[in-house]
């Protein structure tokens, strides 16, 4: 994932493959972006996170993992993923033959 990647880019990108946040949620999305101070790739990584952990957008929970990665200043994709998995949530692993 690019750190340049716009926020307003990843989500036509959910729209184009299929996932279709209300409007309600997009305005969620960038509250919560606003109030934590969050650079566009944490946001994404954190939307990231919420849908494929909770398989919808759950804006409770996008909010507290936005937060929990805002407040541990994260500097990388993998340093964002540890402090994730510190939580308890880990990585789907692709099956081994798919893997590549």
């Amino acid at each position: 994932m690019p750190l340049s990647k716009s926020l307003g880019y990843f989500i036509e990108d959910l729209w184009s493959k299929g996932f279709r946040l209300k409007d309600k949620d997009i305005h969620f999305i960038y509250f919560g972006k606003n109030y934590t101070n969050s650079e566009d790739w944490l946001v994404i990584f954190a939307l990231k996170i919420t849908i494929q952990f909770q398989m919808k957008f759950d804006g409770s929970f996008f909010i507290g993992v936005l937060e929990y990665l805002q407040e541990n200043h994260p500097r990388t994709k993998r340093d964002a993923w540890i402090l994730i998995e510190q939580k308890g949530l880990y990585k789907r692993r692709k099956p081994h033959s798919l893997a590549k």
